[in-house]
């Protein structure tokens, strides 16, 4: 694994097309191997399943809302502490503790024991209140997420810190690129869910429909339960 994260970093001070695809490989290494960002795949598969029976494209927009809600956080949160002089993500313990009572009152709620009012599920939803949920879930998400994210972007920040004095413009597209490979699995987590949902004929009613929200409200429990551990 190491040998890996030797080559990546080695690979994003290459020639523009490596490392346009080093930056892309690193977004997605930033959620397949790291346990706090795998919690956001339960979590937008069981906001997803609360929409009744979407189609492709609404399950696409609203893990597209997440993830960017979720960069926008982790873009803000980085310039604000950087700016403070703390290091880069370091929000505080304080911030980890509010946020995993926050993951435990979104599992509980996909666990069916209280209810949020803006995630627009259910056949009645508002399809715009659900996407706005989205977003708002993913801000929450990406406040938690922060101190892990740039441990992975480390090598992406050094190199566009390096490249920004000659060309500002190639920096961007660098982080560009990291932040497309980093929404790609989130996405692709919940339009692909979305699909087997509608192989399997589930609905907001089915039986399996139901197991599945309830596994992923446990994982997203899990996932405030290592915020705390991590606090």
């Amino acid at each position: 694994m190491e040998s890996l994260f030797t080559t990546l970093t080695e690979a994003v001070s290459g020639t523009a097309y490596v490392a346009m695809s080093a930056a892309f490989f690193w977004g997605v290494l930033s959620i397949v191997l790291s346990p706090c960002h795998l919690a956001s795949i339960p979590l937008v598969i069981a906001f997803i399943g609360e929409q009744g029976a979407p189609s492709s494209r609404r399950a696409f927009n609203i893990s597209m809302v997440f993830s960017v809600g979720i960069l926008v956080t982790i873009a803000l949160i980085g310039g604000l502490t950087a700016a403070l002089g703390r290091m880069l993500g370091d929000v505080g313990t304080f911030v980890n503790y509010t946020l995993a009572l926050i993951f435990l009152f979104l599992g509980l709620h996909f666990l069916g024991v209280v209810k949020i009012p803006w995630t627009g599920g259910g056949p009645t939803g508002s399809a715009r209140k659900g996407v706005l949920g989205a977003f708002f879930v993913g801000l929450l998400f990406g406040v938690g997420v922060g101190p892990c994210t740039f441990a992975y972007m480390a090598p992406m920040l050094g190199v566009t810190l390096k490249t920004a004095s000659t060309s500002w413009a190639y920096g961007v597209v660098l982080l560009l690129c990291y932040g497309v490979g980093h929404c790609s699995v989130i996405v692709l987590a919940g339009t692909s869910a979305q699909r087997v949902q509608r192989y399997l004929n589930w609905n907001d009613g089915s039986r399996g429909q139901a197991l599945l929200r309830q596994a992923c409200g446990v994982l997203v429990i899990l996932g405030g339960a290592y915020l705390v551990y991590t606090a």
